[in-house]
C-alpha cells in the first residue's frame, strides 16, 4: 500500500492512470497525451508497475500499458474504511467538531470579565455499587486517576485531600504521550470545601491558562444516593453533579466549551470502571488498571486515604 501511494502522489503518473484507465495505451501514445517526453513517461510507468498498479507487454514494436484495478480497488477500500473510521457515530470525529462549535459559541460570548458567572452544568449518572464504594473512587488518588480525564487524556499528576480545606491538584497529558514529551495538556487547582463520606463531596476547582492565571472557578458538588439495599442485588448509586462558574476570564471560553463534554466522558469512564470493578468481583478475580497514581508518579503520597 506505501509503495501505491507514494507512486500515485505524482500528479504526471497520476495523469498517465486517468488515461490507462479509458484503456491501454502504448507509451508514445501516452507521451504525447500527457504532453511529456516519452523518456520520462517511460520512467514513471515502470515506477507505477512496480507499484502494482499497471501492467504492461510488447507487440511487435510496441509496448502496451493497462491499468490493473484490483490494487485501486484495495486502496479505495481502505481509504472508504478509514473515512468511516472518521466519521462514525458519537466517535472522536464527531466529539471534535462539538467541541470546535462550542469554542467558536463561547468565544462570541466572552465579551469581558464575568462573561460565564453564574452558568451551571448538571450530570446525572446512575452507578453499579453501593455509595461507599463509589466515593472511594472519588476521593482516593489511585482510583480517582482512572476516570478524571476525558477519553483521549491521562492523569498526570492528582493530589485531593479529602478533607475540608484540603488541596486539589490535577495535571493531565495526551492519553498517548507516555513519556511527557509533550506539553502538559491540563492543569486545574483547588480546595475541598466539604467532605460527607457516601453522601456529598464539593470542591472548587480553577483551570489554569498557560501563564499559570486562572481561567474561571468551578464550584462543584457530588451527591450520592443509594438506589437498594445493602443487600440488594440490584444495589446502586445515584450520582448528581452540579457545576457553578465564578470568576470567568474572557480567556475562560475554551474552557467552558469542554465542561459538558468533558466531565460527561469522565463519568462514562467511571460508570465503566464500576461496572468492571462488580464484574470482576462477581468472577472472584480482581482488576487493576496502571496509573501514574499507583506508580506514585507526580502523585501527592498523602492522596490514598
Amino acid at each position: 500500500m506505501d509503495a501505491l501511494l507514494s507512486a500515485l502522489a505524482d500528479p504526471a503518473r497520476w495523469r498517465l492512470v486517468s488515461l490507462l484507465a479509458e484503456r491501454p495505451r502504448p507509451v508514445g501514445v501516452l507521451a504525447r497525451l500527457a504532453e511529456a517526453r516519452q523518456p520520462q513517461t517511460t520512467k514513471h510507468l515502470q515506477a507505477l508497475e512496480r507499484a502494482g498498479v499497471v501492467t504492461s507487454q510488447r507487440t511487435g514494436q510496441r509496448r502496451i500499458y493497462a491499468l490493473r484495478s484490483g490494487p485501486l480497488r484495495d486502496l479505495a477500500a481502505e481509504l472508504s474504511r478509514l473515512a468511516d473510521t472518521a466519521d462514525q457515530a458519537g466517535g472522536p470525529g464527531e466529539t471534535y467538531d462539538r467541541y470546535a462549535l462550542g469554542v467558536h459559541a463561547e468565544r462570541l460570548a466572552a465579551g469581558e470579565s464575568g462573561w460565564a458567572d453564574g452558568r451551571s452544568f448538571r450530570f446525572l449518572r446512575s452507578l453499579p455499587g453501593r455509595p461507599d464504594e463509589v466515593w472511594r473512587h472519588l476521593v482516593e488518588a489511585p482510583l480517582l486517576a482512572r476516570w478524571w480525564t476525558p477519553d483521549d487524556l491521562r492523569v498526570s499528576e492528582l493530589v485531593l485531600e479529602a478533607r475540608p480545606g484540603g488541596r486539589i491538584v490535577q495535571e493531565y497529558r495526551d492519553a498517548e504521550d507516555t513519556d511527557g514529551s509533550d506539553p502538559v495538556a491540563g492543569r486545574a487547582e483547588g480546595t475541598v470545601e466539604e467532605v460527607r463520606p457516601g453522601e456529598r463531596l464539593a470542591y472548587r476547582l480553577s483551570p489554569l491558562l498557560p501563564d499559570g492565571g486562572t481561567a474561571f472557578t468551578a464550584h462543584v458538588e457530588l451527591g450520592l444516593r443509594s438506589t437498594g439495599t445493602d443487600t440488594s442485588a440490584g444495589s446502586g448509586t445515584e450520582l448528581d453533579v452540579h457545576w457553578r462558574i465564578a470568576d470567568s476570564t474572557v480567556d475562560s471560553a475554551d474552557f467552558i466549551a469542554g465542561i459538558e463534554i468533558g466531565f460527561g466522558q469522565s463519568l462514562d469512564k467511571l460508570a465503566a470502571t464500576l461496572a468492571a470493578d462488580a464484574q470482576a468481583d462477581t468472577h472472584g478475580t480482581a482488576t487493576h488498571i496502571d496509573t501514574d497514581a499507583d506508580r506514585g508518579t507526580d502523585t501527592d503520597p498523602r492522596t490514598t486515604k
